[in-house]
Protein backbone atom coordinates (compact mmCIF):
# COMPACT_ATOMS: atom_id res chain seq x y z
CA UNK A 1 0.00 0.00 0.00
CA UNK A 2 2.85 2.25 0.75
CA UNK A 3 4.12 1.77 -2.77
CA UNK A 4 0.67 2.79 -4.52
CA UNK A 5 1.09 6.20 -2.07
CA UNK A 6 4.53 6.65 -3.06
CA UNK A 7 3.61 5.89 -6.80
CA UNK A 8 0.32 8.05 -6.45
CA UNK A 9 2.80 10.99 -4.90
CA UNK A 10 5.26 10.78 -8.09
CA UNK A 11 2.35 10.64 -10.25
CA UNK A 12 1.01 13.98 -8.81
CA UNK A 13 3.71 15.62 -8.63
CA UNK A 14 4.53 14.84 -12.63
CA UNK A 15 0.70 16.23 -13.50
CA UNK A 16 1.33 19.46 -11.81
CA UNK A 17 5.04 19.92 -12.72
CA UNK A 18 3.66 19.53 -16.31
CA UNK A 19 1.64 22.00 -15.55
CA UNK A 20 3.55 24.62 -13.81
CA UNK A 21 6.51 24.06 -17.14
CA UNK A 22 3.56 25.17 -19.04
CA UNK A 23 2.62 27.91 -17.79
CA UNK A 24 6.63 29.05 -17.43
CA UNK A 25 6.73 29.58 -14.29
CA UNK A 26 9.36 28.74 -11.70
CA UNK A 27 7.44 30.53 -8.35
CA UNK A 28 4.38 28.32 -9.69
CA UNK A 29 6.46 25.52 -10.38
CA UNK A 30 7.73 25.62 -6.63
CA UNK A 31 4.42 26.29 -5.15
CA UNK A 32 3.10 23.30 -6.79
CA UNK A 33 5.93 21.51 -5.33
CA UNK A 34 5.30 22.47 -2.13
CA UNK A 35 1.61 21.64 -1.76
CA UNK A 36 2.44 18.27 -3.04
CA UNK A 37 4.48 18.19 -0.09
CA UNK A 38 2.23 19.41 1.96
CA UNK A 39 -0.40 17.09 0.68
CA UNK A 40 1.32 14.28 2.13
CA UNK A 41 0.47 15.66 5.58
CA UNK A 42 -3.18 15.79 5.15
CA UNK A 43 -3.31 11.65 6.01
CA UNK A 44 -2.99 13.05 9.80
CA UNK A 45 -3.48 16.66 10.05
CA UNK A 46 -6.05 17.05 7.44
CA UNK A 47 -6.56 19.18 4.07
CA UNK A 48 -4.27 21.95 3.82
CA UNK A 49 -3.33 21.71 7.45
CA UNK A 50 -6.60 21.76 8.94
CA UNK A 51 -7.21 18.67 11.27
CA UNK A 52 -10.79 17.55 12.00
CA UNK A 53 -12.84 19.12 14.89
CA UNK A 54 -12.18 17.00 17.96
CA UNK A 55 -8.32 15.65 16.30
CA UNK A 56 -6.10 14.99 19.13
CA UNK A 57 -3.27 15.60 16.02
CA UNK A 58 -2.92 19.26 15.82
CA UNK A 59 -3.74 21.55 13.10
CA UNK A 60 -0.71 23.15 10.74
CA UNK A 61 -2.71 25.45 8.99
CA UNK A 62 -2.05 29.23 10.35
CA UNK A 63 0.31 28.71 13.14
CA UNK A 64 3.33 30.63 13.07
CA UNK A 65 6.25 29.71 10.16
CA UNK A 66 8.60 30.25 13.20
CA UNK A 67 6.92 27.10 15.37
CA UNK A 68 6.13 24.58 12.83
CA UNK A 69 9.61 25.21 11.40
CA UNK A 70 11.23 24.59 15.34
CA UNK A 71 9.16 21.97 15.95
CA UNK A 72 9.60 20.15 12.50
CA UNK A 73 13.62 20.16 13.21
CA UNK A 74 13.28 19.09 16.60
CA UNK A 75 11.62 15.99 15.20
CA UNK A 76 13.96 15.90 12.58
CA UNK A 77 16.88 16.02 15.09
CA UNK A 78 15.25 13.78 17.31
CA UNK A 79 15.07 15.91 19.96
CA UNK A 80 11.19 16.22 20.30
CA UNK A 81 9.47 12.53 21.18
CA UNK A 82 6.93 11.25 18.22
CA UNK A 83 5.73 8.32 16.81
CA UNK A 84 5.85 8.59 13.09
CA UNK A 85 6.75 12.62 13.00
CA UNK A 86 10.62 11.47 14.49
CA UNK A 87 10.70 9.44 11.65
CA UNK A 88 9.07 11.35 8.65
CA UNK A 89 10.71 15.25 9.48
CA UNK A 90 14.09 12.64 8.21
CA UNK A 91 12.39 12.93 5.24
CA UNK A 92 12.83 16.65 4.53
CA UNK A 93 15.65 18.56 3.70
CA UNK A 94 15.55 22.06 6.20
CA UNK A 95 14.56 23.90 2.79
CA UNK A 96 11.61 21.72 2.22
CA UNK A 97 10.60 22.27 6.31
CA UNK A 98 10.67 26.05 5.52
CA UNK A 99 8.95 25.79 2.90
CA UNK A 100 6.19 23.60 4.65
CA UNK A 101 6.01 26.36 7.56
CA UNK A 102 5.75 28.69 5.36
CA UNK A 103 2.78 27.08 3.30
CA UNK A 104 0.67 25.91 6.51
CA UNK A 105 1.15 29.31 8.37
CA UNK A 106 -0.21 31.34 4.89
CA UNK A 107 -3.45 29.17 5.28
CA UNK A 108 -5.64 30.68 7.48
Amino acid sequence: MRFIGSILHACLWAVTASAALAAGSADDLQQLRTRSLAASCAQCHGTEGRAAAGSIVPALAGRPEADTVQQLLAFKAGGRPATVMTQLAKGYSDEQIRQLAAYFAAQR
